[in-house]
């Protein structure tokens, strides 16, 4: 049950922000054409050349020298599906826009960044292990080496808040998927499959994603597309761990490429040579030498990532750089997830007006929020509380004790109902200029977390977010007139 709410969360989440239902469609249709019984070439043509930068590594994949044989000089699309392979092509496909989806998704965090390009090189190693085999073979285990890893993606770019969580309980000690059970309910890999079982990508892959296990019954295919899977993964995990001296990463390469060796029938000094020499040419200009740049910025990264008014500032940059035509709920969204990520809050919630009369919970991120939304509204008309307090002001407000007899006797039995464990909260009323409030955001720390206080600079912050976010109200209600 814990798994099922989190994933639909997870997928509404992504939803929200506009930009994953076109990947889900471009998978699909993929996928599709790739298990048709008829071929549908003409299906996959389109999705080809609907991305020109797809079109040209598809054309020079089929003008290499692998395929000279076929007579080079393939200048057509289809011509190349001929000769490469519908396969080959399709799960090409697959690879390619799984990447360029998260390289658009988040560009402006260092984390998601150096994830995304751990990713990418894990898929590297994979490419580099079965260059000189079949073609449709070698790209299905980059496909598999890639989805093992999009389910840690998903986190990162999507729920960033739960993130933040996950990597704090990493560096106390805990591994990766205690981790992500403690903070989630979930371990990647399962968020993982629940993409590839969306998405429809055909049972090998989903297989293949799995842990190796040289014991396994699984059949010979599926095991050798998890040797490579994992082998990758673990490879460019240590090419990209800092702090490791090149004794000790080629000393822990050696023991992955013992391991895993006779599973992929490659000796274990090649596997070494192979993944050592890719670190080096992709230090030289690839996707190594980005991993070794974001990592000499580490220490500015860092103060960034704690310093509240510096993340609520790249919020705001976010919002003013989305698109005019962009869907009202991605703006809702992302302001939504920079004030709980940018202060560390527990839940967040946005109320918006709707009508004259009310204002009524949005959508709302933090345990147990899903479940209370539809009893979050109240009504505009004055009462005697925080609330209206709050929607009466031009700035927010911060209640630093939300358990203060006092402060209880102006906090309405709504809210009290459904927050009775908040310790402190903030209330950032958004603005049409010349107008009444259109919108609410609430942030709280809850009682089992420290008391802390918003400076008057984090507070500026958080206005300039509500001015920003007031801008999408504006479009919006141009949009309806």
């Amino acid at each position: 049950m814990v798994k099922a709410v989190l994933l639909d969360r997870l997928w509404a989440r992504m939803n929200e922000r506009g930009d994953f239902p076109m990947l889900s469609q471009s998978l699909r249709t993929t996928v599709a054409a790739m298990t048709n019984d008829d071929y549908d070439f003409n299906a996959l043509v389109q999705v080809v050349l609907s991305d020109f930068a797809l079109t040209q590594k598809v054309l020079r994949l089929a003008n290499s020298a692998m395929y000279l044989a076929f007579g080079g000089n393939i200048t057509t699309v289809t011509r190349a599906l001929m000769v490469l392979g519908m396969d080959a092509v399709g799960h090409l496909v697959v690879g390619l826009k799984i990447v360029d989806h998260f390289h658009h998704s988040a560009p402006r965090r260092i984390d998601a960044k150096l994830e995304l390009n751990r990713t990418i090189l894990s898929g590297c190693v994979a490419r580099k292990l079965t260059e000189r085999g079949d073609l449709r073979a070698g790209e299905e285990a980059v496909v598999c080496t890639l989805m093992r890893q999009v389910g840690k993606l998903l986190v990162v770019f999507y729920l960033e808040a739960e993130w933040d969580q996950i990597r704090r309980e990493c560096d106390e000690g805990a591994g990766e998927d205690e981790a992500c059970i403690a903070v989630l309910g979930v371990t990647f890999e399962e968020i993982g499959h629940e993409a590839a079982t969306r998405w429809r990508l055909p049972e090998t892959i989903r297989e293949g994603m799995g842990q190796f296990d040289p014991q396994g019954a699984e059949p010979r295919q599926v095991q050798w597309l998890r040797a490579i899977t994992n082998y990758s993964t673990e490879v460019a995990r240590v090419l990209t761990t800092p702090d490791l001296t090149d004794e000790m990463r080629e000393a822990h390469i050696t023991e992955l490429a013992n391991y895993y060796s006779r599973a992929l029938n490659t000796d274990p000094d090649v596997l070494v040579q192979m993944s050592l020499a890719l670190a080096t040419e992709e230090a030289d200009d690839g996707v190594m030498r980005e991993i070794v740049e974001l990592r000499a910025n580490a220490d500015a990264i860092a103060r960034e990532a704690l310093d509240p008014e510096a993340r609520i500032a790249a919020g705001v940059e976010d919002l003013r750089a989305l698109p005019p035509d962009s869907p009202f709920s991605t703006a809702l969204t992302l302001a939504n997830e920079t004030v709980l990520a940018g202060l560390g809050f527990a839940r967040t919630v946005v109320f918006v007006r709707e009508g004259a009369n009310m204002f009524a919970a949005q959508r709302g991120f933090g345990p147990g929020v899903e479940g209370v939304l539809p009893n979050l509204h109240f009504n505009a008309a004055f009462q005697p509380d925080v609330f209206h307090l709050a929607i009466a002001n031009s700035v927010g407000i911060f209640i630093e004790n939300a358990r203060d007899a006092k402060m209880i006797s102006r906090l309405p039995a709504w809210y009290r109902s459904s927050f009775d464990d908040a310790r402190a909260f903030v209330l950032l009323p958004v603005a049409v200029e010349g107008d009444q409030p259109v919108a609410l955001l609430y942030g709280d720390w809850l009682l089992t977390q420290e008391t802390r206080r918003i400076s008057q600079k984090e507070m500026s912050a958080l206005n300039d977010l509500a001015r920003e976010l007031a801008r999408f109200f504006s479009i919006s209600s141009a949009n309806v007139s």
